[in-house]
């Protein structure tokens, strides 16, 4: 487990626990930006990239997403998501939703509510969780790509992928997790810390 950060602040604090910390350009656009910098400088062709703002990230999704790029070659990258039909997540832009085709290959990932329910309101759909696997020669081609116009509308940097035509194999897991992006998230993670402590 390496930290790749350019924030001195976090890479002290990784430190300080006894982790692994590198530091990288602040000129990386992105997370996946970042994991290619680092990537570099490690001889593993298999990578998962836990981001940092996904601090409840379960162990087993983990081992879920590193999975299909160790049984299958043709799998160049992964990710999760969990199977939901909660109508306010559905339709909040800081909750990422995932369509995939019937290989489970994503077709494309929105803060708008996709699937949309024309004639129901609300249905079943898939919650993308913020973690990555890829194969380090497919990650050192991507970031070697602009972002695309996509990316920067969604700001969403998997659609980097699927707009250059590349796939991203969609694995669903039993854990949720709590993406930080809003204050509200955090407190949400910080009451779920709490709790984990008190048992």
């Amino acid at each position: 487990m390496i930290v790749a950060t350019d924030d001195e602040r976090i890479a002290v604090a990784v430190r300080g626990f006894g982790g692994e910390a590198w530091m990288t350009s602040p000129d990386c656009v992105s997370g996946t930006d970042r994991v290619a910098e680092a990537s570099r400088g490690l001889s593993e062709e298999i990578l998962v990239n836990v981001q940092g703002d996904e601090p409840m990230m379960d162990p087993s999704v983990i081992d879920a997403v590193a999975g299909p790029l160790l049984a299958d070659p043709s799998v160049r990258m992964t990710t999760a998501a969990i199977v939901q039909e909660d109508p306010e997540d559905h339709v909040r832009p800081s909750v990422v939703k995932v369509v995939v085709d019937d290989r489970g290959d994503a077709l494309y990932f929105s803060r708008a509510p996709i699937p949309h329910y024309r004639d129901s309101g609300s249905g079943r759909y898939r919650k993308h969780l913020g973690i990555y696997g890829y194969r380090k020669d497919f990650l050192l081609r991507l970031s070697g790509l602009p972002p695309s116009s996509l990316e920067e509308a969604e700001r969403l940097e998997q659609l980097r992928v699927l707009q250059s035509g590349g796939k991203i194999r969609v694995v669903d897991v039993e854990h949720d997790s709590v993406g930080v992006d809003t204050p509200e998230d955090l407190r949400a993670v910080e009451m779920r810390i709490c709790a984990r402590k008190k048992r």
